[in-house]
């Protein structure tokens, strides 16, 4: 564990000046993120699926529910995910918003079942069925499978005509990102994306791309657009093995998000409160997120940073943040400034971020040292990213009912059964026991 002192432990409360200081931190680091899935899901879509205020709000509200899940000992902050991006959007053009905030709710009933099994059985079993090896394709499909929408935002689509003010404002953005990632440093450092959409929206005003009438129009203050199941539309379970699967994929997620605050913070999460009440709470609330209709929670790696960064712990700040997030979501004027950020500022960015995730998979493969002469790895992998990329397909057809499991969810159940189903020869059993020894040493 890391042996830096923090400055303040996880139960510390600041004083009000610091505390609501190291709050608006966190709230900038989880923005950019938040704002983007929401603007992203609808852009893929065609329409509106997701708003910006309700993922604020959700966001915030999760945040709270994690924290009393975890009884204030994890200084976790809960946003949008945007590994759901693409199975969202293939849910809501399967079965509309009702399929789509089914799947979400239904994904974080997964949790909630999992966080109880780990309970009872421990998690070693997790680690059986979600390796390295499914994990970093799972991870690389979900960037690459995205890549597409960045280039349409973009304006470089085959058989479009270029408009050089999109693609100036994208190249800004993109260069402002880029450059932010590799040579800011300090609190700069963790927004590059949020720093990469303000310096485009600000070309983007100057070249005359922002439409200034929405925002005019707007209040003040606005009630969030909530969409409620059974008021505004029925449950519908026919998109679910569009969406449930990825969860596994953010299972892992947070639980490699929770270990590397484990070693800043220099305390065990997964052991206290345990990976259990983390989970419960993530699950619940994901649930609670779809309730409301707004997008699937995840844990934030952004979130990791800025407590590695200002050394502070303290749940009292993340609780703060997340209070000053539900609060954002309910003026008008700051979501219809943010609602207009032209398609090619999103596109820009999303060049780097598609990009981010999807060596964020490679990276999965390299660290955990990944052979792929050996035969097994390379049918699994090789798999997963073929079904997850060509679009593939498998429709269930029974009576009125029919499911369909496609892309990223159909190559996260295939590469599962594979890597079960497939044994290790004995050179490889030998590799990966050494693998193991070596990480236990590291640790010890």
């Amino acid at each position: 564990m890391n042996e830096s002192k923090m400055i303040l432990d996880v139960n510390e409360k600041p004083k009000i000046a610091k505390w609501i200081i190291l709050a608006i931190q966190h709230v900038f680091a989880m923005f950019g993120a938040t704002i983007l899935v929401p603007i992203l899901v609808n852009s893929a879509a065609g329409e509106t699926v997701l708003t910006i205020p309700v993922a604020l709000v959700t966001s915030g509200i999760g945040t709270l529910i994690y924290i009393l899940c975890t009884k204030g000992k994890s200084p976790v902050y809960l946003g949008s995910s945007f590994a759901f991006i693409a199975p969202i959007t293939a849910a809501f053009i399967k079965g509309g918003i009702s399929g789509a905030m089914t799947g979400i709710m239904v994904v974080g009933l997964i949790y909630v079942i999992v966080a109880i099994i780990i309970k009872f059985t421990g998690k070693e079993w997790l680690h059986k069925v979600l390796p390295p090896l499914v994990i970093g394709p799972m991870i690389m499909i979900i960037g690459l499978g995205l890549a597409p929408s960045a280039i349409s935002q973009i304006g470089l689509s085959t058989g479009t005509s270029i408009e050089w003010k999109g693609v100036l404002v994208a190249v800004a953005s993109f260069l402002v990102t880029a450059i932010i990632m590799t040579k800011a440093k300090g609190f700069l450092k963790i927004v590059p994306f949020l720093v990469g959409i303000v310096s485009g929206y600000i070309l983007s005003i100057c070249l005359g791309l922002v439409d200034f009438t929405p925002i005019a129009e707007a209040g003040f203050f606005s009630m969030p657009e909530f969409i409620l199941p059974f008021k505004d539309y029925a449950l519908n379970f026919g998109a679910i093995l569009t969406i449930a699967p990825i969860a596994l994929v953010t299972m892992a997620e947070h639980i490699g998000d929770h270990t590397a605050l484990s070693t800043i913070i220099n305390k065990d999460l997964l052991k206290d409160p345990g990976l259990d009440k983390t989970l419960l709470g993530d699950g619940i609330a994901t649930f609670v997120a779809g309730l409301l209709g707004g997008p699937a929670n995840t844990t934030y790696g952004e979130n990791t940073s800025v407590v590695g960064m200002t050394k502070v712990a303290s749940v009292w700040v993340i609780g703060l943040a997340a209070i000053i997030a539900i609060g954002l979501g309910f003026l008008g004027k700051f979501t219809a400034i943010v609602s207009s950020i032209p398609q090619p500022v999103l596109g820009g960015v999303s060049l780097l971020l598609y990009g981010f995730i999807a060596v964020n998979g490679l990276k999965v493969l390299i660290q955990n040292q990944i052979d792929f002469e050996e035969p097994k790895n390379v049918v699994v992998a090789s798999s997963m990213l073929v079904l997850g990329l060509g679009g593939a397909a498998i429709s269930i057809i029974s009576g009125d009912l029919s499911v369909t499991i496609s892309g990223m969810s159909l190559a996260a159940v295939i590469g599962i059964l594979l890597n079960i189903c497939i044994p290790k020869n004995k050179t490889e059993k030998e590799k990966t026991e050494k693998i193991t020894k070596k990480k236990e040493k590291i640790k010890a």
